[in-house]
This record gives structure tokens, sequence and C-alpha cells, in this order.
């Protein structure tokens, strides 16, 4: 078993009080995981219940964990749903939680095309907030001297909406950065951000990302660290500098605030920091105005010491990309967190992205754990699954996360898959595999296959006209460009090339997939965090030379399928050497706030 028992000794009085005491806390936890987690468990179950859902299942008040896992069944989303729907039409008995559900945090997974709601109580807000307070006493360890300058980090909030029982139902950043332990915060100097809460809570997120880079740039010498939530929304911070260097340093050179800048807590906050100071305007524009951009955050930002953002997962694509504009920067991720939980976080986040594990707190829910081999049965209903506990897991395997959360959810599957990479005293570390069953993802979106073939499906009833099918089709997330994009490749069989669709029907097929895409993904592309969905057409006979080169590789004929998502390089390769048209969807896709009825 590989253990890791001591976090590094902290240097001299660089932590203080609080930081000290943080340390004790995760090193009581990592130490006390099963007595901590049948612990929690306890107090949810006694706590919630005279709740609907647990009577239903019998429970008659029991807290043993035995009793709870032969009696609550493993759920998915699905399961939940028509209680769930009772909450947000204005339900207010006790169906999941004996505590108020104060509002829905909006998931990025989707159901049926639309956002997943988890139910949350108030008091998550102070568990998502302890987690918070852990983060700073670990990578001061790691990175010292950080009280010493500020943190540029672009933070945003999304849209929100309220359901027919007038509960919000919004993503679970949005609900930290609005609520008053965010805005409440007690000053820290470890933790002092470059930019102001009015450009953070503005609802616009260009003017938002405008002003929080204008504010980086004034600040520039101060800043220590700079960050974003995911790899994605740094990059196109740096974009949107990249495409309006020429506006910042005009604003900076005369001290007035560009006009498109509306919000007028945002415009007030700014006439308090922006002076002029022609000196920096032309430091922004020689060192802008450069077609080279390799290393422009250490260029711009000089004593930047790290990279404060999630590049695992799905994000990790956007690795390469960031060294180049970091010169090599180390890349810190520091917890790891879900709409359905806050589950732990990062012991070592100065290590390498491919050796980024996550421990996750016992205190923060009742954690399960489904082995995840690919001889894995489905979940029958009729005998509960062999679930593993928090403190029995075994180093090197793979497991699905289930939670029973504070907030009412009982054997909750999450959907990722995570791998056992070795313990922290007696808690266990994770590396995050990926989210389960799903095949693209550029920012916050998440698309499995059977989404991208109900896609394919309705863009294919447009070729109908031409005598024309789609044979075959494969997919991959273009990270190159920023936004990102998905492409996707056709195949296509014609039987009359005099009547052969158009470059204009193809680029509506772009669209119309786009539009029976889910909802987080057309509203990533309404806020362009993803570009455009192109359709790159492939010469007849592409995808069998694709078999050949799978089975040349060791793949059994009888068994192979076509993947239909690649990211492979000698495959891209081959795909993009058989490319005879690339077309690209002409508009944005439908996307409003409101939820579908």
């Amino acid at each position: 078993m590989a253990v890791d028992s001591t976090l590094p000794s902290a240097v001299g009085a660089s932590v203080s009080e609080k930081y000290a005491k943080a340390l004790v806390f995760i090193e009581e936890m990592t130490k006390n995981v099963d007595s901590v987690q049948e612990r929690v468990l306890a107090e949810i179950l006694t706590r919630n219940a005279e709740t609907e859902y647990l009577k239903r299942f019998n429970l008659k008040g029991a807290t043993d964990r035995g009793i709870f896992k032969s009696k609550i069944p493993v759920v998915i989303y699905e399961d939940l749903q028509p209680e769930i729907q009772r909450i947000a039409n204005g339900d207010k008995s006790p169906i999941l939680s004996s505590h108020p559900i104060s509002e829905f945090l909006t998931s990025s997974g989707t159901s049926a095309g639309e956002r997943k709601l988890m139910p949350t109580i108030h008091e998550e807000l102070d568990r998502r907030q302890l987690l918070y307070s852990l983060l700073m006493p670990v990578m001061n360890l790691y990175v010292p001297g950080l009280d010493k300058g500020k943190g540029l980090y672009f933070l945003f909030i999304k849209a929100e909406t309220k359901t027919p029982g007038g509960l919000l139902a919004r993503p679970v950043l949005t609900s930290y950065y609005k609520s008053e332990h965010f805005k409440n915060r007690p000053y820290d100097p470890f933790n002092v951000y470059t930019s102001p809460d009015e450009t953070i809570l503005c609802p616009d997120s260009i003017q938002s990302m405008y002003a929080q880079m204008l504010c980086g740039l004034i600040m520039r010498e101060e800043i220590l660290r700079v960050g974003a939530v995911f790899a994605s929304g740094l990059l196109k911070a740096i974009r949107l500098l990249q495409v309006n260097w020429k506006e910042f340093a005009h604003d900076i050179e005369t001290g007035t605030l560009n006009p498109k800048v509306s919000d007028p807590s945002v415009r007030e906050c700014m006439s308090k920091i922006l002076k002029p100071n022609p000196e920096l305007a032309a430091f922004v524009t020689k060192e802008c105005s450069e077609e080279n951009w390799e290393r422009i955050i250490t260029r711009i930002w000089p004593n930047t010491k790290y990279l404060d953002v999630i590049v695992t997962g799905a994000m990790a694509q956007y690795i390469p990309t960031l060294e180049y504009y970091s010169g090599g920067l180390p890349m810190a991720c520091t917890m790891y967190a879900s709409s359905e939980c806050y589950f732990g976080l990062n012991l070592k986040p100065m290590c390498k992205p491919s050796e980024v594990s996550y421990t996750i707190m016992p205190n923060m829910a009742y954690f399960e754990f489904l082995p995840h081999e690919s001889s894995t049965p489905e979940l029958s209903r009729d005998s509960p699954p062999p679930l593993v506990d928090l403190a029995d897991l075994e180093v090197g395997k793979e497991y699905e996360l289930i939670v029973t959360t504070y907030a009412g959810l009982c054997r909750y599957r999450v959907g990722d898959i995570l791998k056992v990479t070795g313990f922290h005293n007696a808690a266990p570390q994770f590396r995050f595999i990926r989210r389960k069953n799903v095949l693209l993802s550029i920012d916050f979106d998440k698309t499995d296959e059977s989404e991208l073939q109900q896609a394919i499906e309705n863009a294919s009833v447009l070729l109908k006209e031409f005598n024309t099918s789609v044979v075959e089709y494969t997919s991959y997330a273009d990270t190159k460009h920023i936004p990102g994009r998905y492409v996707i490749y056709w195949e296509l069989f014609v039987k009359e090339a005099a009547n052969a669709p158009t470059d204009k029907v193809l680029s509506q097929c772009c669209f119309e997939m786009e539009e029976s895409l889910n909802v987080v993904y057309r509203q990533c592309r309404v806020a362009d965090s993803i570009g455009p969905l192109e359709i790159r057409v492939v010469k007849n006979g592409t995808f069998e030379e694709l078999m050949d080169y799978a089975i040349s590789r060791g793949a059994s004929i009888n068994q192979y399928k076509v993947p239909r998502c690649v990211s492979f390089t000698p495959i891209m390769e081959l795909l993009d050497s058989r490319v005879i048209s690339k077309h690209f969807s002409p508009a944005l896709p439908h996307w409003n706030p409101e939820r579908r009825p």
C-alpha cells in the first residue's frame, strides 16, 4: 500500500495560527476516515429519518451502515426526477431532506437535454466554505510568500432561473459567489484577488472578463498566481487580451474605461482603480503587438509562480496550450468538487498534471464506491450492488463514486470514474479518470454518444432530398483553436454525384446538430466558450482504412467498432489526410436561460 502520512512542515511563521489549525484538521480527518464516515452517515440518516424518501424504504430510523446498504437502492438522476420535480414545483414537505431545500444547483450534466437540478440546503455553504478554507494552508506549504502579492483569477457568475415553485436554479459557483460567505469573507493576505467583487458579480461575462483583465494589467507586478476554475476559462481570457489589447492599452493610457463596459457597479469600482499610465500602456502595446505569444503570461505578469486551473479529465487537452502561454509554469489543481457535493482537495498541488490525486475529506458526505471494470454488470434493482466504503479501497483499482449527502441525495451515482493512487494517512487518494459516458467536452459541456448519435440523425434528415446518407462518423474535441469546437468526420454515400449536397446544406447540417445538442452545449456556444461545430467530409473508404489501421495494431476484426471519438495522433492524421471538404455552423443555436417546460 502506498501511504503518504505526513504533510511538509510549515516554514517558520509563514503560516498563521488559522492555517496551522487547518492543517491539523486535515490530519485528524484523514487519520480517522472510517469513524468520521460512520458519524456522517448516522447524522444524515438521523436528521432525514422522517423524510418521504427514507420512509419509503422502511429504514425505521436505523443508522447502521449494514441496514442502510441493504435497504436503500443505488440511484441515478432519472430515478429521483419525480421527487426533484415536486420540490421544483413548490412542494415544501420533507421529500428528500428534513431541512428546507434552499435552491437547486444546476449540474453541467444533462438529462433529456436539460441541466440536472441538484437540491441543496443552506448549511451546505458552510461545508463548501470549509473546503475552500483548506486550500491556501496546503498551498502555502509548497509556495511561500503568497501573502506578499495578489491572485489574478477570472471568476464569473452564470445565468440563474427560478423553478415554478420559486426556488433559484443556478450553477454551484454562481451560488457561492453570490452568497454572503463569499461577499463578506474575512480579509486573508494569502487570498487577495485583483478582481473587485463587482467585476466577478457582473452578469455580462464579456464585460466581467474585460474588467478583470484590465485590473490584472494594472496590477501586473503584484500578481503571484494566475487562474480560473477551468483551463478553458483562462485560455478564453488570454484570447480576449489577444483580440482587444489595443482597447486595453487605450484605457490604461487615458485612464478611461471602454464604453462597452456599461455595468454601473463595474464602472464605479473601476473608476477607483484606473488612472492614466502611459508607461504601462506602452508596455502592453509592445508585448501584445508581437506575433509570438509564447510565454505571454510570464511576460505580462513576471512574478507569477503558478497557474491555478483544473487540468484533469477533459481539461487535460489544454495543457500544451497553457504550457506555451506560460513558459511551462506549474499548474495547480487544488480541489475536487461538483454540484452534488464538494469532495476533497489535492495535498500536493504543485505536482505535475499527470500526477494529480485528490484526497476526499470524509466529513463532506458519506461516500461509497462501485468497482469499475469493463465486466461490471449493470446494477440490479433486486440485489444491492457490492459497494465499497471509503476506508476499504484498494490502490490501483478504479471505482465509480456514489454519494449520500446532507441535502438528501442517497446512494447517488455521480458518474465520475476515479483510480486509487495511494493513501494520505487512512484516506484514499484518487486520480480523476473521466466522466462516465462522456464523449466530447470543450468547456462545461458534456456530450455522450447517444446525444451525438441523435444529433447526427437529426442533421441527416437534410440530406434525404439529395439521396445522400451518412455511412460512418467519428468526432473529436478540437482545442487547438480558441474557443475550441466539436469536429465531426462524415463519410457520405451520394447516390447521384450531380445532386450532391451543397456547402450551404452541409453547413446547415452543422447548425442542425448544434440545435440538437444539450442545453449546456448551446449555452456555451452562445457565450462563445465553444466555437461553431465543424463537419469534415472524408473520402469514401476512409473508415475502412481506419479499421485496417486498428487491425494492424492488434484489434480483432470480429470485435472492431468504429470509435465515436478519436484523439490518437496517427488516426487524426489519417482522417485529416482524407478530408475533401469542411463546413461550419453558420449561426448560434437557440438558447435562453429559461428551462423548457
